[in-house]
């Protein structure tokens, strides 16, 4: 039997040394993160991704283990437990063929074969059940079992009591269960229909007459019925053909030319209408559930981590737009660090002359605080500011731009107990403008302090186990926070909870240590902090930068454990720390490739990677991964639905992915739509494989709908191939 290490190691495609490597450093309790970028050596430079699918896997392998030893003890301590029975459980590859072993020892609740069983009719059902040649027929077998003391009177009485008891048997059979199971995962169909006779048009239209083979079921056809049957609109099932399943059912249980073949077809057919189907209907749906969940919360960390990651406006004066209609405009500034220079409220909806008052606030405040950028939220009145913010430009000559930022999950930070303690003399409306500002300065800095599910990227969201969600979402973040790193002396306690190594306990004391003892200048000042013990600091070291160190590799992403292993690097090549902090590394790697890659590494005492991380790091200290994606979109001027006519050529931001396509962001405050059948002249199996929340494409107007607020689009060119500007 394999191994868990020898099953991942297949599954993955890896050594089996690198998979034992990487085994042995999570049950030591180091991060994902730290693993991947600080262990490179360890497990052959797999990413986070694959690390942590690896450790989704190992969880599961280890509950299977786990369930399997706890199946044989229960066996084993009613005295049933074979050496076959024992090695067929070992062999089990999943939960499902595990239970259905252990299915015919489990206690279960009192059933009709229960009462059977105490009526003594169990040799009767055995008897016919084997199917002799030499069995008399059931009626006459029957006669020898009535007892009208233990409730069985007549004849039929005692054949209905052997019936009950061979279908539980063979409902029981763990073999005819799984050959079953894979018929339904072959041939079973996904069927939805309307609740009503006569159904109200609803979102859910598509699904009132709807079926597809459960091996072709897509995610969010899953997701949908089973929301419309909540709802109580739809009425969905799985179905097989009963013919076919009884065929399958009768292969494996009769034997013909038994006089009791007939009674044993009955009561398997029994068994299957019953028993069997019903529980495999159920089943199924849950494995399609599943599937589907598994699925969108991949399409949701998918979607999170380019969010997460899109390219900062760093350094500039921001002023932070909260449309609204009754309360007004909320307005905020916030410098090149994001602290509050000023806020305001406006009223440019309320009519012509509240608007000119709002221009002329606004024009001011540009002025006082030389504010480059606007912020403006998408929600609602984002269309009459955003044409408030063009005529503002217009008014001001120029010299500002601004930026639609989405505002998903802002309110619900702004009535946070984070956002009160980070702004405790500003109103929940101010914070939200607040926030806007900052997402457009630093996305990252601002979208950690927000529950991942609320911020708008994925599909169905709120019907997914939360728990599972919350896991992949928090990895993704954990992942983009460490794959950036965090200023030691600035970032927020949101900001390095996700550190690797640190907890909110920890993160709330490196912001209270600074805040009464001043900077750090160095990253090993970091230990001074209450709780923080020498294995945290092994994990979070790396992914912390310190600009006010005197040592310039406390600003990059070299390990403490390799400072002495750069150093000796910069020594064989001929430069120094100062060369490093000037920026004059330009040709290290071929000084390095110079004097033998292999050779720098052995006598720098590290791994060939870790070399390579090394030299990247020193070449660009301090740098910004995200400086090295495509800027976002800035803009001047206003365009509307009516202004789009088909054919119209047009770049867009991504602004999500799901199964059946890519919403993009063309300027307009209804973000259109590409089918996965128009993103490309090639089949496409997902839109994943095309677009990335983020990337910047080149997109058609096919149709437009102003009044269903729809825009259809396309990536095809009509001139030749697929446009995209790939991120």
């Amino acid at each position: 039997m394999e191994t868990i290490v020898q099953i991942l190691a297949r599954e993955l495609d890896r050594k089996e040394s690198q998979i034992q490597n990487v085994v042995d450093l999570l049950d030591e309790g180091n991060t994902i993160p730290f693993i991947a970028r600080y262990r490179k050596e360890a497990h052959g430079a797999m990413d986070d991704t694959a690390l942590r699918t690896l450790e989704e896997r190992l969880h599961a392998l280890r509950n299977l283990e786990k369930r399997r030893e706890e199946v044989k003890r229960t066996i084993e301590s009613r005295g049933k437990l074979t050496q076959d029975l024992a090695e067929a459980i070992d062999r089990a590859s999943t939960l499902a063929e595990v239970e259905d072993l252990y299915r015919p020892y489990k206690e279960k609740r009192r059933t009709r074969a229960t009462a059977a069983r105490e009526k003594g009719l169990a040799p009767l059902a055995e008897l016919l059940f084997a199917q002799g040649r030499d069995c008399p027929p059931p009626e006459v077998a029957a006669a020898d079992y009535l007892d009208p003391e233990k409730g069985v009177e007549t004849v039929a009485e005692a054949l209905q009591g052997a019936s009950d008891l061979i279908a539980e048997g063979i409902s029981d059979d763990a073999a005819l269960r799984k050959s079953l199971r894979e018929l339904w995962q072959r041939q079973g169909r996904l069927v939805s229909r309307a609740a009503a006779k006569e159904p109200e048009d609803s979102v859910y239209r598509l699904y009132y007459d709807f079926q597809v083979p459960v091996a072709r079921a897509m995610g969010h056809q899953i997701l949908a019925i089973n929301r419309g049957e909540r709802e109580g609109i739809l009425k969905a099932a799985v179905e097989l053909d009963r013919e076919k399943a009884l065929i399958q059912v009768r292969r494996g249980v009769l034997m013909p030319g038994a006089p009791s073949m007939a009674f044993v077809r009955q009561a398997a057919e029994d068994a299957y209408d019953r028993l069997i189907a019903p529980s495999l209907q159920r089943e199924m749906r849950a494995a399609l559930t599943d599937r589907a969940n598994e699925g969108a919360i991949a399409m949701f960390a998918l979607n999170l981590k380019p969010l997460l990651l899109q390219p900062p406006v760093k350094g500039r004066v921001t002023m932070g737009l909260d449309p609204g209609y009754r309360n007004g405009c909320k307005v905020a500034v916030v410098d090149g660090t994001g602290k509050v220079l000023d806020t305001a409220v406006v009223y440019p909806t309320f009519s012509e002359k509240k608007k000119q008052e709002a221009i002329a606030l606004l024009s001011r405040l540009i002025r006082k605080h030389g504010v480059e950028h606007l912020a403006i939220g998408n929600g609602t009145a984002s269309r009459e500011t955003e044409q408030m913010a063009a005529e503002l430009i217009h008014t001001l000559g120029g010299g500002v731009s601004y930026m639609i930022v989405s505002e998903a999950g802002a309110s619900v930070y702004s009535a946070s107990d984070l956002a009160a303690q980070e702004f405790p003399d500003y109103d929940v409306n101010l914070r939200s403008a607040i926030s806007i500002a900052r997402r457009l300065q630093d996305p990252l800095a601002e979208l950690v302090k927000i529950d991942p599910k609320a911020i708008g990227v994925g599909q169905y969201q709120h019907d997914m186990p939360q728990a599972r969600l919350d896991e992949a979402l928090d990895g993704v973040v954990e992942d983009c926070v460490n794959a950036v790193g965090a200023d030691l002396n600035t970032a927020s306690a949101a900001l390095l909870t996700h550190i690797a190594g640190l907890n909110a306990t920890v993160a709330k004391n490196i912001v209270k240590y600074r805040e009464e003892n001043g900077v750090f200048t160095t990253r090993k000042q970091v230990l001074k902090v209450p709780k923080l013990g020498p294995k945290a600091f092994e994990q979070c070291a790396g992914f912390l930068r310190v600009p006010e160190s005197k040592n310039v590799l406390d600003n990059t992403g070299v390990h403490p454990e390799s400072y002495q292993g750069a150093e000796v690097l910069l020594g064989l090549t001929g430069y120094t720390l100062e060369d490093v902090k000037q920026g004059r590394l330009q040709d290290l790697k071929d000084r390095v490739k110079a004097f033998g890659t292999e050779k720098a590494a052995g006598a720098c005492g590290v791994g060939v990677p870790t070399l390579g991380d090394i030299i990247d790091e020193l070449t660009k200290p301090g740098r910004d991964p995200r400086d090295e994606l495509p800027k976002p979109t800035l803009r001047t001027d206003v365009m509307e639905m009516k202004d789009l006519l088909p054919g119209m050529e047009l770049t867009g931001t991504v602004r999500n992915v799901i199964d059946f396509g890519v919403f993009v962001d063309i300027g307009v405050h209804q973000d259109g739509l590409v089918h996965i059948s128009q993103l490309s002249d090639r089949r496409v199996r997902h839109p994943s494989e095309l677009c990335a929340v983020g990337d910047l494409v080149t997109v058609w107007v096919l149709e437009v709908d102003e009044k269903k607020k729809r825009i259809s689009l396309t990536m095809k060119n009509p001139k030749g191939p697929t446009g995209r500007t790939a991120r």
